[in-house]
């Protein structure tokens, strides 16, 4: 349980809500001078409401969910209703689909038909999202003068034949009914549901050119997702998370999963240590991680076979990536340039506090994501 609170608080304060596997975050922002800067933040772990230890996976119903989320925002000192909310990666799916030229009305007639071919259940179960990945001489936005000269080739684009890449986007409706529930429970104004990744990307990666890999470590799986000019290329979950790694030394040590729990989060696997139970500890993180690595490895060649590009650096970030010591062996790895994610210097914050905010700042990334849109959408 982390909680922190900054200051006086006022009514242009927004959150973000990061409901994860093993645990709520939200992240509280305001808008100063054209900053944001942030005025508290808090995790709870979920493993209790559920009977089971700190740092387990675990599904609550909607009812646990809105009283562990109720009692967060109280213990957290969360001043405001007007929230942004995540959706899990795995209630979610994702396709890049190639489409002709059209309008955007006809394009978005023909992208439900479409999207049949990619969503393995009917379309009536699900809300669908879409939008075109530019090509990469227009990632940038357009200016007006653009805009205008865009609008009037656009018929002669749509008898072209060309083909464009769309992103479309499925969540299942029972997912948003199961948080509309929660938000309803804890009287939240929420301006939007956003997928999880989107909200880490926003925090993290931004529009950057260079293809790059982000690898969110979660307490139950693995996110990878390979991202080019600030959109997704590709996607894949690794079924291995930090709860894993903790049963792990759990069983090869023999001590109990919340004791294993504490030797992670205490020492993970940095080097310069004598205590045997410490070493065999951290032995038993490395096995948990060669398969992570080891699988990202294979989506990183996949995707170079397939676009003909490198994948530039990697972007370690989730509660899985705060584990002392994991960037060396990460790089070892991966054999590309990497680092971990400091969400938290995208937004002011109390000098004093840097050092613990960058600990902690990879768990807090889609908390941060989500709450930057919300600010960005409500200013």
């Amino acid at each position: 349980m982390k909680f922190l609170n900054f200051g006086n608080k006022k009514n242009t304060s927004v959150i973000g809500v990061d409901i994860g596997a093993s645990s709520i975050k939200v992240v509280q922002l305001k808008k100063r001078r054209g900053v944001a800067v942030l005025e508290t933040y808090g995790e709870l772990s979920l493993g209790p409401y559920m009977n089971l230890e700190v740092g387990q996976a675990t599904s609550p119903p909607a009812p646990k969910l809105a009283e562990a989320l109720k009692d967060l925002l109280k213990e957290a000192n969360v001043t405001t209703q007007k929230a942004g909310v995540s959706i899990p990666f795995s209630s979610s799916l994702i396709s890049v689909v190639k489409m002709p030229v059209l309008k955007d009305k006809n394009l978005a007639s023909m992208i439900p038909i479409e999207a049949r071919k990619y969503i393995p259940v009917p379309i009536s179960e699900v809300t669908l999202d879409w939008f075109i990945i530019p090509n990469e001489d227009k990632s940038l936005p357009l200016d007006d003068e653009d805009k205008e000269d865009k609008k009037k080739t656009e018929t002669k684009k749509e008898t072209s034949g060309k083909k464009i890449d769309v992103l479309v986007v499925a969540i299942h409706n029972s997912t948003l009914t199961k948080y509309n529930e929660i938000v309803k429970a804890v009287q939240l104004n929420v301006g939007f549901f956003e997928i999880e990744i989107f909200s880490a990307i926003r925090a993290i990666v931004g529009r950057s050119i260079t293809p790059t890999m982000v690898l969110d470590m979660g307490a139950g799986n693995t996110k990878l997702y390979i991202v080019e000019y600030g959109v997704v290329k590709t996607s894949h979950v690794i079924n291995s998370g930090s709860q894993d790694i903790t049963q792990t030394i759990s069983k090869s040590l023999g001590v109990s999963v919340s004791k294993a729990e504490q030797l992670k989060r205490k020492f993970g696997i940095e080097d310069g240590q004598s205590d045997d139970t410490i070493i065999n500890s951290k032995e038993a993180i490395v096995l948990g991680l060669n398969r992570v690595f080891s699988e990202a490895n294979r989506v990183i060649l996949q995707y170079q076979q397939k676009y003909g590009k490198n994948v530039g650096n990697a972007v370690l970030t989730g509660g899985g990536a705060t584990v002392k010591g994991l960037l060396p062996i990460a790089k070892k790895h991966l054999e590309i340039d990497v680092s971990i994610s400091d969400p938290f210097s995208k937004i002011e914050a109390p000098a004093f506090f840097e050092k613990v905010l960058k600990e902690v700042g990879p768990g807090f990334a889609v908390a941060i994501g989500l709450a930057l849109r919300r600010l960005q959408e409500d200013t």
